[in-house]
């Protein structure tokens, strides 16, 4: 006789299933030059969040960006991309892994020879194999989303810092990523421009893009994401929703490092 409960019901499938996390960074640590950068950094992100790491330079923020889309392989634990463990992947496999990660940086790394359209093209054209043709209109759509299609056949030198950036994003969108690591996207802009960069973030959000982001934009933070991850000396110190570590009755260490920082920059 068949035992009704060894398998569970289609609905119930559906719903663990639901529940996977799209990302799961699983006990990382990484050292550099003999110092422990990560010790022991654990979160889940679900499909459609944003969730944003705060924290004092040098505890490992950006490192820890680094870890997930292993550009700098953790020393030890494990990222799980939509069930798939980066650990267990070859090398070859890796590098289909770190496609479905966008990753936008503080200082663009555009090609300064390339125009806005080649920019963002040349990803497509060249790793997910389409033609000139395609790889140009999905170009065209990607900076169009960013609001830059005005700005196609102009180069890096042609364009200010906030459009240099939303050039990145489009860049990153137009390989599908499943999920984008955005490391403070805003820190290398003048004050006038860094609004036009966090809009076009937040028209993300809003259409249910995944991401993580580095940022010191407290006002961003506090509005726009699901959840705050505090990190300080390499560890996760504090998390949670804006309204439970920002709120200003909260006595907690995030509102008193984004307090200092609020004072410090008028923001």
């Amino acid at each position: 006789m068949t035992n009704a409960l060894s398998t569970p019901s289609p609905e119930i499938q559906k719903e663990e299933k639901a529940l996977v996390p799209l990302l799961s960074v699983q006990g990382i640590y990484k050292s550099l030059g003999g110092k422990l950068i990560l010790d022991d950094i654990s979160f889940d992100l679900e499909k459609g969040q944003l969730k944003v790491l705060i924290g004092p330079s040098g505890s490992g923020k950006s490192t820890l960006l680094q870890c997930i889309h292993f550009l700098n392989p953790p020393d030890c634990g494990d990222v799980i991309l939509d069930g798939k463990s980066a650990r267990e992947m070859s090398r070859k496999n890796i590098c289909s892994f770190r496609q479905e990660i966008g990753m936008i940086f503080q200082d663009f790394n555009l090609f300064d020879h390339l125009s806005a359209k080649d920019n963002v093209a040349i990803a497509p054209r060249k790793v997910k194999g389409l033609t000139k043709a395609q790889a140009y209109e999905r170009a065209l759509l990607e900076l169009n989303r960013v609001g830059l299609s005005d700005k196609a056949d102009h180069y890096p030198a042609q364009l200010s810092g906030g459009q240099k950036q939303r050039v990145s994003i489009a860049r990153a969108l137009a390989m599908d990523p499943k999920i984008m690591l955005l490391d403070e996207p805003t820190s290398a802009l003048d004050p006038e421009l860094i609004g036009e960069v966090l809009n076009v973030i937040a028209d993300l959000a809003k259409g249910g893009m995944t991401m993580l982001m580095v940022t010191h934009q407290i006002g961003f933070a506090r509005h726009l994401t699901n959840e705050i991850i505090f990190m300080e000396d390499g560890r996760v110190v504090e998390q949670g929703s804006p309204e439970l570590l920002l709120d200003e009755y909260v006595n907690s260490r995030t509102a008193l490092f984004c307090s200092r920082l609020t004072e410090l920059t008028g923001r």
